[in-house]
Formats: C-alpha cells, structure tokens, sequence
C-alpha cells in the first residue's frame, strides 16, 4: 500500500507521516512551492520539507505552483483571509497536484497533518470538505492526528490503515503534539509560525499595491516584493531599497530589464532598483530615498548615479535626503 503525504516539514505533517509509517504504509511526501513560501527564497523545495524526509528515510516530491497560484491570489473563489492570502482555494489547488501526483505513482490516498479546529479558515469541519470536494478526494485523505473524531475514510473502512492506531487531537494546542514527537523520537522540528508571506500585513499591502498599480501578479515582481524597503513613485513606477548588504545584493539578482538601478556615488548606502515607467521626476525621488538610508542622511545633499540593467550610467543627481513626510507619503505598507 503506498500513500503521498502532504509534508511542509512542520511537526504536525512530520507526524502524521511518522504515524503512517508505522503502519508498514509506503509514504511518498509531497511539498508544493510558491513564490510566497516565506522558507524558499530560490522558490525550491521547503528546507523545513527537505529536513524531515531525511528523517523520515521517505522521498520528496516538489512541485512549484506559482504560475497557477498567481490568479488565484488576485481573485480567489473563496475569498482572502486577514491578508491577501486565500487559503482555501491555495489548498485546493495543493490537494489537486497530490491527486495528480497520486494517481502518476499508483498510491492510493493522502495523508495530512491538519488538526481539527487548528486553523480558523482551512481546518474546520466544513472547510476541511469542500476542500475535499473541490480537489476531487472525497473518502481519500486522512488525518492521522484527528482521524479519531472526523468520518471514516476508504482507506480506513477497507483496512488499507488501522484506525485504532489514529489520534483524537483537537484545537489549537500543541501539548500532545509534543508528548507524541517526544514517544516517536521526532527531534529538531521548527516552532510553529506561518510559512506563507501573503498572511503578513505588509506583504499583503505590497500585493495590494502592486495589483492596482500593474493590474495583475507576475513571477518577477513578487520576487521583488519580498526584498527590501518598498515604495510607490508614482502610479506607474515603484522603489524597492536595500537595508542590508546581504538585500543589496538580492536585489542585484532580482533586476529585470528596463529596471533603474540607483546607488550613491561615493558614499556606502542602499541599492534601489526602481522598476515601471520611471521619468527624471521618479528617479529623482528614488535618489532622495536612497541618500535617506545612506550613512549621508545627515548631509544637505548627496550624489547619486542612476544606471541601468546593464550598469551603464544613464544619469547623475545631486538631491536632499527624503524627508520624513515624503517617506511616510511614499512607502508601501509598515514602518520604515
């Protein structure tokens, strides 16, 4: 018997794999990837993911789903939660692909971490079946941590898995949770905390903006909106600034062509990398922006050289840092 097991690489997912292994049950995990994973920078397979299927002694499939995952975001069925994260539809979408991952390996049912009451949006009784229904896996997907207090599965009506040997954990605790890793020498987990960046406030507000101002979600600039300081220019044109070097040099790889790179000219301070229709007026106010978080923030004025993707000089200004008011006026989302 073979099952695939929906595995972020967090304790609750590590295991219900764990439980099933027991079992004597094949377990294929699967990790499905978005370009707002917060844990994949490289948009790769999940190093939390990566961790526990060494542990486990199990494979690891990873399916990278932003291209599909992008419109969803910008108008999801179901709605968004407190963020711009829409995550009903986000685990539809990830319970199809294990679908399609399970019946391309002849396994025969799913297995998942989810905790009955854990999750306001996505682990409620109702939610849990639509979700069910939608993906296409009524009966099929099992819960080893809840088994105990949801329906009877196929899989457990065949006696594909013995389910005396499931839990009854309900609610957001994680007090057995832990007793349960400590009997079943799951060691070196990650602390509970969300993997997905559309949950958090700024983020959201960056996603917001860049979908009045672009009309829709593309690959490359979601890259860009997880690095940096961001601020709007203009209706047609944005900054994203550095405030490390270790961000300078992301925002390096994140240029695009037609992007303004702007760096101070003989001072250290930030990368800005403006990105839209940028005029003189535009990058002007970028340059202040980047004297502002450069070590000539105390100075009148400060040189600053604009080039493009391919570091060629396009332009020189010498301009006053950014006052308090205009960053507050410009910035996307937070405090900077």
């Amino acid at each position: 018997m073979k099952a695939v097991g929906l595995l972020s690489g967090g304790l609750d997912s590590t295991l219900a794999l764990k439980l099933v292994l027991e079992q004597g049950i094949e377990v294929v995990a699967f990790n499905m990837v978005t370009a707002f994973c917060n844990c994949t920078p490289k948009d790769a397979s999940c190093s939390a993911a990566r961790s526990a299927v060494r542990r486990l002694g199990i494979d690891l499939k990873v399916v990278n789903s932003t291209e599909e995952y992008l419109p969803i975001v910008e108008n999801p069925k179901h709605g968004h939660g407190s963020g711009m994260n829409p995550c009903l539809d986000c685990r539809i979408l990830m319970f199809g692909k294990a679908k399609e991952y399970m019946e391309e390996i002849g396994a025969s049912f799913i297995v998942t971490g989810e905790v009955l009451g854990q999750r306001p949006m996505s682990q409620r009784r109702d939610t849990m079946r639509l979700i069910e229904r939608e993906s296409g896996l009524e009966g099929y997907i099992v819960r080893p941590l809840c088994a105990g207090v949801m329906k009877p599965t196929v899989p457990e009506t065949e006696g594909w898995i013995d389910r005396e040997k499931l839990l009854s954990i309900t609610g957001r605790g994680r007090k057995e949770q832990i007793s349960l890793a400590d009997e079943l020498e799951v060691y070196d987990y990650p602390c509970p905390a969300g993997g997905c960046l559309l949950t958090d406030k700024v983020f959201a507000e960056r996603v917001r903006d860049l979908i009045k101002h672009v009309g829709g979600l593309e690959v490359e600039d979601v890259r860009l909106l997880k690095v940096g300081r961001h601020f709007r220019l203009s209706p047609k044109a944005k900054a994203a600034v550095g405030r490390t070097e270790a961000e300078n040099a992301l925002l390096e790889q994140r240029i695009a062509p037609g992007d303004r790179v702007l760096l101070l000219a003989d001072i250290q301070g930030p990368l800005v990398v403006v990105r839209g229709e940028a005029g003189t007026t535009e990058l002007e106010l970028a340059a202040s922006i980047a004297v502002r978080y450069s070590k000539a923030r105390t100075q009148p004025r400060a040189g600053v050289v604009c080039l493009d993707g391919e570091a060629r000089t396009l332009q020189e200004f010498v301009v006053a840092p950014a006052g308090q008011d205009a960053i507050v006026r410009m910035r996307i989302g937070g405090v900077t």
